[in-house]
């Protein structure tokens, strides 16, 4: 076999549909267009979901849900995960485990918002965690091995705390006072 021999198996290329080049050809004229109408135009012929003036389907269904937009994501890590990094060395048991430690050894790839403990799986080292949040089971399962579980807790500023206690009275006094619909 030499490379001047080499060519591309029976089918692979095709050659390229050139259209309106004659009647001879097959493709002249209309060039497969068919006569008239919206699709025979050039520039594209219709907007995805457009149905011909009729309510498309998209805007006659009811709307459903909510998206909030300032969500917290954050990383789910479960305790078999976190034992497969421990007896894999990638993960140091003596030290406190964090986010960045994490990180670190390739459980979690960003911080995101922070990190959720679930209780899949088996711990069986005594470990030092510091999450955001843990379930019931994680804790229970930690505690059990030995470790401990250090939760950060979100700080409130006091003038927050404030504007929601006064809100929560307004609320509270709106609903027992009941104000009438028109008073004159």
């Amino acid at each position: 076999m030499r490379l001047n021999s080499l060519k591309p198996a029976p089918g692979a290329n095709k050659d390229r549909h050139r259209v309106g080049r004659g009647g001879g050809s097959g493709w002249g004229k209309t060039a497969g267009r068919g006569h008239k109408g919206q699709k025979a135009r050039s520039g594209g012929f219709h907007k995805l979901g457009f149905e011909g003036g009729q309510m498309p389907l998209h805007r006659r269904l009811p709307k459903r849900g909510f998206n909030k937009i300032n969500r917290k994501v954050y990383n789910e890590i479960n305790l078999g995960r976190l034992q497969a990094a421990l007896d894999a060395g990638a993960l140091d048991g003596k030290k406190p485990i964090d986010v960045a430690a994490l990180i670190a050894a390739g459980l979690v790839r960003r911080p995101h918002d922070g990190v959720r403990l679930l209780g899949e799986g088996e711990l069986k080292a005594a470990v030092q965690l510091t999450v955001n949040h843990a379930t019931a089971s994680a804790k229970a399962a930690v505690e059990k091995a030995g470790g401990s579980i250090k939760l950060i807790v979100k700080k409130v500023l006091a003038a927050d705390e404030a504007k929601r206690k006064k809100t929560a009275a307004k609320k509270a006094k709106a609903v027992k006072g009941k104000p009438a619909a028109s008073e004159e």
